[in-house]
């Protein structure tokens, strides 16, 4: 299992997610609504403020929510903040699902990541410098490690249940593909911090997945 060039993937149109036409029971949507709007407020101040100046009570207090909503929803500020990236994760991961059976795995990881490049683009320049300079934040970085860790076993396990394969070979093979991709995102995200000038993340991005599957041929 092996990744491959991006330029031998071939482009295979999919369905749209299957989740995204679903219709979420009021309850669900009540909680969704909650989750964003805590996320908002917590970007938003600490932008404003820096991170360190914010407090979970003032996040719930701008988002017009209870301090035990906050809590409900989110362990820590570095959460709320991180929670859009944990979204488009798991965007990710279900676009993975959907990717056909006899994709290779390295093609289903990087044509299911670029399917939602569109909807990841931040489109205003300011606000992405600024986001930039808040995640070299020690806490956040800290904090996006851990969750990277934990999304890994599961493109690892959707990767398994692509190959129909059950054993301690396959096994590892996806958990090594898995951590050697989404470590390719998280440099890619350092590299982008680190750059004196400010760019779009996406192409970062691509160049150094580019690496990565090379490395392994």
């Amino acid at each position: 299992m092996q990744p491959e060039n991006t330029a031998q993937c071939a482009t295979l149109h999919i369905g749209k997610n299957a989740r995204l036409t679903g219709v979420d029971g009021l309850r669900e949507r009540k909680k969704t609504a909650a989750r964003q709007a805590l996320h908002e407020a917590a970007v938003r101040l600490a932008l404003e403020q820096g991170l360190d100046r914010v407090t979970t009570e003032a996040i719930a207090d701008a988002a017009e929510l209870s301090r035990r909503t906050f809590s409900n929803y989110f362990p820590s500020k570095e959460d709320a903040i991180l929670h859009g990236d944990v979204e488009r994760l798991r965007e990710w991961l279900d676009a993975l699902r959907e990717r056909p059976r006899a994709e290779p795995p390295w093609c289903a990881l990087r044509e299911s990541l670029r399917a939602l490049y569109g909807q990841w683009a931040d489109p205003n320049l300011a606000r992405a410098t600024a986001m930039r300079a808040l995640r070299q934040h020690p806490s956040l970085v800290a904090r996006q490690s851990v969750i990277y860790g934990a999304f890994e076993r599961d493109v690892a396990r959707v990767l398994q249940e692509r190959s129909g394969t059950d054993t301690p070979d396959a096994r590892r093979a996806t958990r090594v593909l898995a951590a050697a991709f989404l470590a390719g995102l998280r440099v890619a995200t350092a590299l982008w911090i680190e750059e004196p000038e400010v760019r779009a993340l996406i192409p970062t991005i691509d160049e150094v997945l580019d690496q990565v599957g090379a490395s392994f041929r």
